[in-house]
């Protein structure tokens, strides 16, 4: 968990319940396969967390910037 999730609104489509399909049962002896409306969405969540990743170091950057020098009078 990040620590900025406690103080920002979780957004919607994180999860999606009817598609969470993750749990197997005794009878799944075969392998699962990826359909492709599964590695679409995969791929957009790659997009999405990359998008976040460099707004964070965005964040960060401006965080730890070596401050602006006041003006000479």
């Amino acid at each position: 968990m990040i620590l900025t999730e406690l103080y920002e609104k979780v957004p919607s489509g994180y999860q999606d319940l009817e598609q969470d399909n993750t749990q197997l049962q005794a009878q799944d002896m075969r392998k699962t396969r990826l359909t492709l409306f599964q590695i679409n969405k995969l791929r957009q969540l790659n997009d999405i967390r990359k998008y976040e990743q460099k707004k964070k170091i965005e964040k960060i950057k401006q965080q730890y910037a070596p401050p602006a020098e006041a003006p000479v009078v």
